[in-house]
């Protein structure tokens, strides 16, 4: 599995940017999610959706980042708003490919994309 992300970039606090990541090389791709890494930490969840379409987010995200997915696609999409200094990270995208429709972390990665928020 390939994936490819974009939308990464440098934005002042209270704007918004989308995040894409397009899966391929498989028919069959489940939770797809994307996870940020702060310097000096490990990656953490961010948000993830199921092929279903059952969600989870991060508390610190929760009413400001919006998961969604294109299954036609194989495509996921993070709708970042109200951006604050402290989601400043490398965002990176995840996939499952394994037969379970529920959130899991996959085992296939794709490139960080960085985001960068001003005060």
């Amino acid at each position: 599995v390939q994936l490819q992300a974009s939308g990464g970039g440098a934005v002042q606090a209270g704007g918004s940017l989308r995040l894409s990541c397009a899966a391929s090389g498989s028919s069959r791709i489940n939770t797809m999610g994307w996870y940020r890494r702060f310097p000096g930490k490990q990656r953490e969840l961010v948000a993830a959706i199921t092929r279903g379409g059952t969600t989870d987010y991060e508390d610190s995200v929760k009413g400001r980042f919006t998961i969604s997915r294109d299954n036609a696609k194989n495509t996921v999409y993070l709708q970042m708003n109200l951006l604050k200094p402290e989601d400043t990270a490398v965002y990176y995208c995840n996939a499952d490919d394994s037969p379970y429709d529920y959130i899991r972390r996959g085992g296939w990665w794709g490139q960080g994309t960085q985001v960068t928020v001003s005060s």
